[in-house]
């Protein structure tokens, strides 16, 4: 087997906005929370557990949403990846999606962590693993009446064993993360980079 023996530069991972109105969306969340510690016992008493219910399955349903669309964004990722691990030619032919996927989830760059940390993802393991999960279910968010409402409340127990069942299948060479380098940016943030590059290039 040959391996790489420089560090590798891997494409940058460019996440997009979630789709709709994301001030809408992050409302829906936040009351969903809010009601699912409030028929837990731990929030304002309410005397109408069916508006409860209600707003717990329109968060649920909204934070599958955003996973989604997350996972869109990671799954274009780890295509590019392969695909450029792939056109080099000492390259390792069990190096696939699931190589990446692992690195993304288990162990990223320093530099990746610390700006996740200032964009305030706290949990990156369970967000990135979910959305690569819920993603390789759903092509498409689905209505939500046609998701049961087990699946709603549970549906972070569904998306974990989901990630598990993409990384299972097919076989793939487990690679040094210490030797895969790849950069994270906002899309608005990466066409700022973009253009600057490019004014930045251009002769007077």
């Amino acid at each position: 087997m040959q391996h790489m023996s420089a560090c590798c530069q891997l494409p940058p991972l460019i996440l997009h906005p979630f789709g709709g109105d994301s001030h809408s969306g992050s409302r829906v969340i936040v009351e969903g929370s809010e009601a699912a510690l409030a028929l837990q016992g731990l929030g304002p008493v309410w005397d109408d557990d069916i508006e409860l219910n209600r707003r717990l399955l329109a968060g649920r349903y909204q934070e599958i949403k955003m996973l989604l669309f997350l996972g869109k964004d990671l799954s274009r990722w780890l295509r590019q990846c392969e695909d450029f691990i792939q056109r080099a030619s000492d390259a390792d032919t069990r190096i696939h999606e699931q190589s990446f996927a692992a690195i993304l989830v288990d162990e990223p760059p320093p530099a990746v962590e610390e700006k996740l940390r200032r964009w305030g993802v706290t949990d990156r393991r369970a967000v990135f693993s979910r959305a690569i999960g819920i993603h390789s279910v759903f092509a498409a968010p689905p209505p939500m009446e046609s998701l049961s409402p087990t699946f709603l409340k549970n549906y972070h127990r569904f998306a974990d064993h989901a990630y598990i069942c993409f990384q299972h299948l097919r076989p793939f060479f487990a690679i040094d993360a210490k030797r895969f380098e790849f950069e994270i940016y906002a899309s608005e943030e990466y066409s700022r980079l973009l253009s600057d590059q490019w004014e930045g290039g251009i002769p007077d």
